[in-house]
């Protein structure tokens, strides 16, 4: 006799539509966006035949309505690489019309034996980001954003219903943002010559010769690991709105097992520093605030 089956130790698959970024569609399978252009097209060509349908015959407008009704119904219906025509043919003339080389630097006409130009140096790319307060508030084009320190958590390792739990629990999160937010997965290289360092530190205090081979062996294990393999450390930063957001993101990642604490300023800094050099270890330490005095205390 079989027994029961436990529909719950099942993994739960969660139904995505192939087009979830399709937008909505308004009227006859049309998006606002769709019909926007249809409308603008047939208004602008309406106005022009009632002002002008004196100065022209019926088979000259016949000639003139029937080429620029077909280019419309093509850039409204057609698609390109995945995009609709008309998005598509925007992107073309937005890539035709930027320069082909672009650097930060201005150009330097001060040289006086040519006639060209000759740009400077690439200057400091601008960051988005004005200003880091001290509680680690970035100021982005204005508005207070917040960057959150996130853990992680092994869903495949969660019953059926558990996994079913996740993905709600995500998804209403999800449902409630009112603002942007962003999710950044980054992975490091991880320096172990710190931790071999702190462990021969440390080995005249260790109170047994077998405790202090041990533990040299291990720092030798460490220092060799760092050498031949290449170790990395993951980082998972979510990035929301201040103000509500912020506590109903740290909320929402709770009740999902998901550790989650805001990063303060100096924390903030070092994130920043470690995306602008991705291929240094970050330097140990807190991280000095810009436009923060540094202040020192000095102990007796």
């Amino acid at each position: 006799m079989n027994p029961k089956k436990n529909f719950d130790d099942e993994p739960y698959r969660a139904r995505i539509p192939a087009d979830v970024s399709a937008p909505d569609t308004i009227a006859w399978g049309l998006s606002f966006r769709q019909l926007a252009i249809l409308g603008t097209v047939a208004g602008a060509g309406w106005l022009a035949y009632s002002h002008f349908r004196p100065w022209l015959p019926g088979p000259v407008w016949l000639a003139l309505l029937v080429p620029a009704a077909a280019v419309t119904v093509v850039v409204v219906l057609g698609r390109r690489d995945g995009l609709p025509l008309d998005v598509w043919l925007r992107h073309g003339l937005t890539m035709a019309r930027t320069p082909r080389r672009q650097t930060p630097g201005t150009p330097d006409t001060t040289a006086p034996l040519l006639d060209i130009p000759v740009p400077k140096p690439p200057a400091l790319l601008r960051s988005p980001v004005t200003t880091i307060a001290a509680d680690g508030t970035l100021t982005v084009d204005g508005t207070g954003r917040r960057v959150i320190a996130c853990g992680t958590t092994d869903i495949a390792l969660r019953t059926g219903a558990e996994q079913q739990a996740l993905l709600d629990g995500f998804g209403s999160w999800l449902n409630a943002l009112t603002g942007p937010a962003q999710i950044v997965v980054a992975a490091q290289r991880h320096d172990l010559t710190p931790y071999a360092d702190t462990i021969r530190t440390g080995l005249d205090r260790l109170p047994h010769p077998a405790l202090r081979a041990a533990a040299q062996e291990h720092a030798a294990f460490l220092l060799g690991l760092d050498a031949d393999r290449d170790p990395l450390r993951r980082q998972v930063l979510t990035v929301v709105a201040d103000g509500p957001a912020r506590d109903a993101t740290v909320r929402a990642f709770g009740a999902l097992s998901v550790t989650a604490a805001p990063l303060d300023g100096g924390q903030v800094t070092a994130a920043l520093a470690a995306a602008a050099d991705p291929f240094q270890p970050p330097v140990p330490g807190p991280r000095a605030v810009p436009d923060i005095p540094i202040t020192l205390k000095e102990t007796t």
